[in-house]
C-alpha cells in the first residue's frame, strides 16, 4: 500500500462573475500559465485545456510540437473542473492513467461581480515519483498560491483594459 500524500491547495478570490472566471480560467490557461513550468524539449507557446470530459491538457510549443499533461475527467461549468496531472517524478509525460495526480478546481459565486476559486491537487502518491513531484510544486515555485496569483494578476489586467 502506497503511503498517502497530502494534497497541495490554493485559493483567490476575483472581480468577474464565476461564468467567466471559469471562462478565464479553463480557456486563457497559456496566458496565465509561467512559461517557465513546462516538459516539452521546445519553448513554450501555449497552453491548452480542452473544454470537454476525455479532452486533452498540453502545452504546444513554438515548433508545433505537442506534449501531454493530463486528461480533463469532469467538465462542469461553471461550477468545477477536474484534470489529471500525469507528469512523474522524471518530468516526463505518463502516459498510463493509473500513474496520475488529480487537479480540482471549483469556482464559488461571493457575489454577482466575484468569485473564489479554489484548487485542490490530490493524489501524488499515483504518480511515478510522486513524493519528488509534490515537493518541487510545493515548495520549489510557490505551487498553487503562485499559479493562482498569476491567474489573478491576469484577470486584473484584463478588466483594467476592458475600462474606458
Amino acid at each position: 500500500m502506497t503511503t498517502p500524500i497530502p494534497p497541495i491547495e490554493g485559493k483567490t478570490t476575483v472581480n468577474l462573475n464565476r461564468e467567466r472566471a471559469f471562462e478565464l480560467f479553463t480557456g486563457s490557461i497559456g496566458s496565465w500559465w509561467p512559461r517557465q513550468y513546462h516538459i516539452g524539449a521546445a519553448e513554450v507557446a501555449d497552453i491548452i485545456l480542452e473544454p470537454h470530459e476525455g479532452g486533452r491538457w498540453f502545452e504546444r510549443g513554438v515548433d508545433c510540437s505537442e506534449c501531454d499533461w493530463g486528461r480533463v475527467l469532469a467538465w462542469e461549468p461553471p461550477e468545477r473542473v477536474l484534470f489529471t496531472w500525469q507528469i512523474g517524478g522524471d518530468w516526463q509525460s505518463d502516459p498510463d492513467p493509473a500513474h496520475a495526480s488529480e487537479i480540482e478546481v471549483r469556482f464559488h459565486a461571493d457575489g454577482p461581480e466575484q468569485t473564489t476559486v479554489e484548487v485542490e491537487q490530490r493524489h501524488f502518491e499515483r504518480l511515478v515519483g510522486g513524493e519528488s513531484v509534490y515537493g518541487a510544486i510545493e515548495h520549489g515555485g510557490g505551487g498553487w498560491v503562485a499559479l493562482l496569483q498569476a491567474y489573478s494578476q491576469m484577470v486584473a489586467t484584463r478588466i483594467a483594459q476592458a475600462q474606458p
